[in-house]
């Protein structure tokens, strides 16, 4: 099977957060869910001090039922919203 490489898109609920805290248990989950390779996270500003996170990494495509790992992640208190952006095939 081909990989794909995925950019997921997590909303925090506050300004006030730590993101780096919050980014690190992103990470585990992504981690633990058979991520290949984390390539970037990035801050994207929203709205009035927030910020959205999002993560791009390269996963096998026989996990790409990716709900289940959006599921996970709006476990966690700290997120109001998970969607996923970009889903692409990695070519080479």
């Amino acid at each position: 099977m081909a990989d794909v490489i995925v950019k997921l898109k997590v909303m925090p609920t506050s300004p006030e957060l730590d993101l780096s805290k919050l980014q690190a248990e992103i990470e585990q989950k992504i981690k633990k869910f058979g991520a290949k390779h984390m390539h970037s996270v990035t801050k994207e500003p929203v709205a009035f001090g927030l910020n959205a996170l999002i993560f791009t990494f390269l996963i096998d495509e026989a996990k790409s039922n990716l709900d289940l790992l959006e599921n996970d992640i709006k476990s966690l208190s700290e997120i109001q919203s998970v969607e996923i952006i970009d889903v692409r095939r990695a070519i080479g």
